[in-house]
């Protein structure tokens, strides 16, 4: 049975570990280097580690209270 593309893999807990200590310590948003090097840490492609980013942005700012998207005010 193929898995779904646009399934993320299941992460072991030193993992996301790792992935929590550097969105909340080192950026929300990184950049390429940084993208490429917590990938590396982690053992994830930068894709799987770009799009746990994403994923996890929109339900901190869910958390927060503000829409999950960052919209414009023209939106």
């Amino acid at each position: 049975m193929a898995s779904n593309p646009a399934e993320s893999p299941k992460l072991s807990e030193d993992q996301v570990k790792v992935l929590e200590q550097n969105f909340n310590k080192v950026s929300k948003h990184p950049d390429g280097t940084t993208l490429l090097l917590i990938a590396a840490e982690v053992g994830l492609s930068e894709e799987d580690t770009e799009k746990w980013f994403k994923q996890r942005y929109a339900k901190w700012r869910q958390a927060e209270g503000l829409p999950p998207k960052l919209g414009s005010v023209l939106d």
